[in-house]
């Protein structure tokens, strides 16, 4: 393995559990840390986000935007931020029922993502 590679896996790996230690930092309420959760969901995502333009960099290919591809990949986060809403809904704001079904419906968003970037046959 190559040193910039191990770098890449190790600064990917610290944005990654940032990120993760953040969002349950927000969303459980016993650790009553929603502010300081928002910081490191932040440092964690800026983390990742250095961390991929600067391997995109290095490898030397150049930028060329796929236009289709970056619509399915807002799909594909718009998506997310519907389930984690739902979740949101059950865990931080007690609404059972109506988180339920947000999460069901955001669920239901992911799964279409399979036939957009597969097709269908």
């Amino acid at each position: 393995m190559k040193k910039s590679a191990f770098v890449n896996l190790i600064v990917g790996t610290v944005g990654g559990l940032l990120f993760a230690l953040g969002m349950c930092m927000c969303l459980l309420p016993e650790w009553n840390a929603f502010k300081p959760g928002v910081v490191c969901t932040a440092i964690g995502a800026v983390v990742l986000l250095v961390q991929s333009v600067v391997a995109w960099i290095r490898s030397g290919r150049k930028i060329k935007i796929n236009w289709k591809l970056a619509g399915k990949v807002l799909y594909g986060v718009f998506s997310a931020l519907v389930l984690g809403v739902g979740m949101c809904m059950i865990m931080v704001w007690k609404l059972m029922l109506p988180g339920i079904l947000v999460g069901i419906v955001g669920i239901v968003l992911l799964l279409m993502l399979i036939p957009m970037f597969l097709g269908l046959k």
